[in-house]
């Protein structure tokens, strides 16, 4: 039941008078963050849910219930229900802070969070005789860990080196990879495309995914000192990863033998 409270503010000779009162609870609203919140594998999820214009609640008159509702499933499973002095937690370590709730905070706790436990969450709010229902989408993602094999390059002129950059254990599938270099005549890296091959991502007993891009090397003694960089892009990312190695080129035994051929060749003239 809403209370009329008088709020008297005396400054000098004036008085000020302000009347106010809670919200009708006929407009009770509750206030998610949006349609989707994402968060990384095995973080802490705190999913939002909070009574707008509310800044004290007396929970003994009052409920919260939350629902969750697997993506590819149409059932709907209660993970945790507070009525009065009744609790009740289905998912380990679920919570929602008393605390908070007096203060309009309903946000459920969650743990540890896993792949499966992506999907859509309910949060429903009673306060007698009124009720509010608010819902989201929770994304679950996992970022790539990268490496390039060989870290660095040590070729001959016209040798073939073959380049690994791998990332794994990302989730969901989707993902970019992309090849850049630097060379001393164009210092600024730029994307290429040629010699590559970028194989299609795998998936792992445990739902996650990898991925590896072939990068084939034949260069020649001008390149160099180049330097190539792998660039990985996942959503599960705040930015780019970016795995850089160097090129550095050795002679041939062919060009070392004929070198030092021509350096017999050379007559020798004392001073």
């Amino acid at each position: 039941m809403a209370h009329l409270r008088l709020l008297l503010l005396l400054s000098g000779p004036q008085l000020l008078v302000l009347w106010c009162c809670p919200p009708s609870a006929g407009f009770l609203q509750v206030e998610m963050a949006g349609e989707t919140q994402t968060v990384l594998l095995n973080d802490n999820a705190t999913i939002i849910c909070k009574v707008q214009g509310y800044h004290h609640l007396d929970i003994t008159i009052m409920g919260i219930t939350w629902f969750w509702k697997h993506q590819v499933s149409a059932t709907e499973v209660k993970l945790f229900e507070f009525f009065g002095d009744h609790q009740m937690t289905v998912r380990p370590g679920a919570s929602v802070s008393l605390r908070r709730l007096k203060r309009g905070d309903a946000s459920l706790q969650l743990p540890g969070v896993q792949l499966r436990e992506a999907g859509e969450y309910r949060c429903e709010v009673v306060i007698t005789p009124h009720k509010a229902v608010g819902t989201v989408q929770l994304e679950v993602v996992a970022y790539p860990v990268s490496s390039l094999f060989p870290e660095q390059a040590m070729v001959k002129e016209n040798e073939e080196q073959l380049i690994l950059c791998m990332a794994s254990g990302f989730y969901p599938t989707n993902i970019t990879v992309t090849w850049k270099k630097w060379t001393q005549k164009d210092p600024q890296y730029v994307e290429f495309s040629e010699d590559i091959f970028t194989n299609c991502t795998t998936k792992n007993e445990d739902g996650m995914f990898n991925v590896t891009s072939f990068l084939m090397l034949k260069p020649s003694l001008e390149d160099n000192m180049t330097i190539y960089q792998c660039v990985v892009w996942h959503k599960s990312l705040p930015t780019s990863q970016r795995l850089n190695f160097t090129l550095t080129m050795i002679g041939s035994q062919k060009s070392a033998c004929t070198l030092k051929y021509y350096i017999k060749q050379i007559p020798y003239s004392p001073s």
